[in-house]
């Protein structure tokens, strides 16, 4: 059971709370700002709960264990006192980690004999083993791991000659150790990550880290990190600031960055060190679709969640106002709602991405979007997107007066807001004005304009036309898309899927990706995305 996390205390005498809806803690710091003491601090505070792991210490031998309860050290030496037969001359976690792997293993297949005996026919029990072996011949899939002689062995997929771990690249073995170790964190644990970029190429640096944090959906894991990128790769994190030690007093000088604080001083530092473009989003770090999905798709962007669609437009022109500064791009993302081809046009050569559908949840009913979730759930893509196609339409016929109705509403309304902003001298110029635009703007010609545009996309069966001017947050759920598919859990389901999908990072990652992409009518000037 999950629980808030109690920061320790501030130069200002107080303590601040993570909740415990977040999963993701990242500590960032300065060299010599006091990081490192303020880990240590929290991990002293959940013990019980704390469970430390760290590639740079686990893969180089060293004489000194860690100590705290429950840590791989502590494993392996409770089975080194109840045990005969391991072996006692090992020297790094790394390899007690190996060792308590393998242990588990021959302890299921003695287990397993004996219930053969009694119950011939028992089934063989999957161990930790037989996971980290899967997801580690994911992540590298030119890599194999093999049994010889008692001995753990790997070898490439093209290379008959095999070797022992001692031979592998430092990034292989820490890929190796982070899944093992993980796999030891007590129930409920509070994994602290040191440098979780260490040994790892930054093109696998994302994945390997989804992939982890998804083995262990029980678990909160705290980073402390140098690297921003990676800090900004975590979707539903906290980051925790710190910026000095009074190590007489014992206190930090720190915050807790709020998940849409706009263009602060410390974000905006943030931002410039990652040294990627920025892209401003709508919604909320924490639970709008937005800030989950947009990551996974503009993967050489550091995505920012601003809240409104105001401030992310002010944000954008802001930023690309400081240019000459931090010579970084600044973009925005905004739904399209009701805007017409005239105001996205404006924003988008403002650097305002606009889709070509009405929102974000239409964007998830994209042709290919739902024909990949289908196929990779092993449905026909065709039929399904068929179904969805039909019952997407069918709901916008019965429909139609309404979504017309909000069209007109919205264009009467910017229309107003474009033409009353003339300077008049009294009352009456001004009423004279607004007299005249009602009769300019015809709401009644527009709405029956709209009508019959939104009748000839019915006619027509253009599903496209329809995403595009169609306002309809329920239609993932009366559609029945995630059902036709293959996905359980309705709407929340569906976007679960497609966001498991994109952080796989495979072929049909590459197909929803483009997918979206085009949908923004994004071009080969902008930052390659794949």
């Amino acid at each position: 059971m999950t629980m808030d996390i109690l920061l320790p205390l501030k130069h200002t005498g107080e303590r601040e709370t993570i909740q415990s809806r977040t999963r993701q803690l990242i500590i960032i710091g300065a060299n010599g700002s006091g990081k490192t003491r303020f880990t240590e601090r929290l991990i002293k505070d959940l013990e019980g709960r704390s469970f430390r792991i760290s590639a740079l210490d686990a893969l180089y031998d060293s004489r000194e264990s860690d100590t705290l309860p429950g840590s791989i050290d502590m494993q392996c030496q409770e089975e080194l006192n109840r045990t005969a037969f391991m072996r006692t001359d090992i020297t790094s976690e790394f390899e007690r980690l190996m060792v308590l792997l393998l242990h588990e293993e021959v302890l299921n297949l003695i287990k397993y004999k004996v219930d053969q005996t009694i119950k011939p026919g028992s089934k063989l029990q999957s161990t930790r083993l037989d996971m980290v072996i899967k997801l580690w011949q994911e992540i590298f899939p030119d890599n194999r791991i093999l049994f010889e002689g008692g001995k753990m062995l790997f070898s490439r997929r093209l290379d008959k000659d095999t070797y022992s771990s001692v031979k592998l690249s430092a990034g292989e073995k820490a890929v190796l150790y982070y899944i093992g170790a993980i796999l030891f964190a007590m129930e409920n644990a509070v994994i602290f990550v040191d440098n979780p970029g260490i040994f790892l190429h930054p093109s696998i640096l994302k994945n390997v880290w989804n992939r982890l944090e998804e083995l262990r959906p029980d678990c909160t894991f705290i980073y402390t990190t140098h690297d921003l990128e990676f800090a900004s790769s975590r979707t539903n994190s906290a980051i925790v600031w710190v910026r000095g030690y009074d190590a007489q007093n014992v206190t930090w000088d720190y915050d807790v960055l709020p998940p849409h604080s706009g263009l602060s001083e410390d974000i905006y530092l943030a931002i410039i060190g990652s040294r990627k473009p920025v892209l401003f989003i709508e919604g909320d770090e924490t639970h709008s679709i937005d800030s989950k999905l947009y990551p996974l798709i503009f993967t050489e962007y550091t995505v920012k969640s601003l809240g409104s669609c105001n401030k992310v437009i002010e944000a954008t022109r802001t930023f690309n106002d400081l240019n000459t500064f931090h010579h970084m791009d600044s973009y925005g993302i905004v739904d399209r709602d009701r805007r017409n081809a005239n105001e996205v046009s404006y924003l988008r050569n403002k650097k305002i991405y606009v889709p070509d559908v009405a929102e974000i949840e239409n964007i998830l009913m994209l042709e290919d979007v739902i024909k990949t979730v289908a196929r990779h759930n092993g449905k026909d893509g065709q039929r399904v997107f068929n179904d969805v196609k039909s019952a997407v339409m069918t709901q916008f016929k019965q429909e139609v007066r309404q979504q017309a109705m909000q069209h007109t509403r919205h264009k009467v309304k910017r229309t107003f807001e474009y033409r009353v902003d003339g300077k008049f001298t009294n009352i009456n110029a001004l009423e004279d004005h607004i007299t005249d635009l009602v009769a300019e703007i015809n709401p009644r010609g527009t709405y029956e304009a709209f009508c019959r545009e939104f009748h000839g996309y019915v006619e027509a069966d253009d599903y496209q036309s329809v995403l595009r001017v169609f306002n309809q947050k329920t239609m993932i759920s009366t559609s029945n898309v995630a059902n036709r598919c293959g996905v359980s859990g309705g709407k929340d389901g569906y976007v679960k899927e497609i966001l498991k999908i994109l952080k796989s990072e495979g072929r049909d990652a590459l197909i929803i990706r483009r997918a979206i992409i085009r949908c923004f009518g994004i071009t080969d000037t902008t930052p390659r995305q794949e």
